[in-house]
């Protein structure tokens, strides 16, 4: 039986990448000179220390721009709240966000209800399984939910006839 499963993954390695790029263009730019902004990544966040909010949002939107480049959707990124930090700095932690929460795996299955094509949809921890006899009714889901925003970026993957 054809079937293919939904997830959400994101390379670590492009996002380090990412840090590096933005490590990088923050140290060469003029508006950042005499200012101490720091980008940390771990495995699952990226920390920015910066000296105001105005520097902060810039590398926020200088390290969109280069996880856009690296074919990373700057989705997989979860902003937590602005910190203050010593000397007037402000920090922010962005969470990277892997899988498919239930909350969104059941949004993924009502939308493939909904449908009323002859497929099954099951959430399967962080992914989501699509099953049918025919492979087109799996290629019109995966057209489906490629034309919706639900806040996370999905590949779609293991396709199998």
């Amino acid at each position: 039986m054809p079937s293919f499963d939904i997830v959400s993954e994101v390379d670590p390695q492009e996002i380090d990448n990412a840090v590096n790029l933005t490590t990088k263009e923050v140290a060469q730019r003029y508006d950042f000179k005499g200012s101490d902004n720091e980008i940390t990544f771990d495995k699952d966040a990226i920390t920015i220390l910066a000296a105001d909010d105005y520097k902060l949002q810039a590398i926020i939107d200088i390290l969109k721009g280069k996880l856009v480049r690296r074919n990373v959707s700057p989705k997989c990124l979860d902003p937590g709240k602005k910190e203050p930090a010593s000397h007037g700095a402000v920090r922010q932690r962005l969470a990277i966000v892997q899988g498919i929460d239930k909350e969104k795996g059941k949004q993924i299955v009502k939308l493939i209800k909904d449908t009323k094509l002859k497929v099954q949809a099951q959430i399967m921890e962080d992914q989501v399984r699509v099953t049918g006899k025919k492979i087109d009714d799996l290629r019109e889901v995966i057209d489906l939910l490629k034309g919706q925003d639900l806040g996370i970026e999905l590949q779609f993957v293991n396709m199998r006839s």
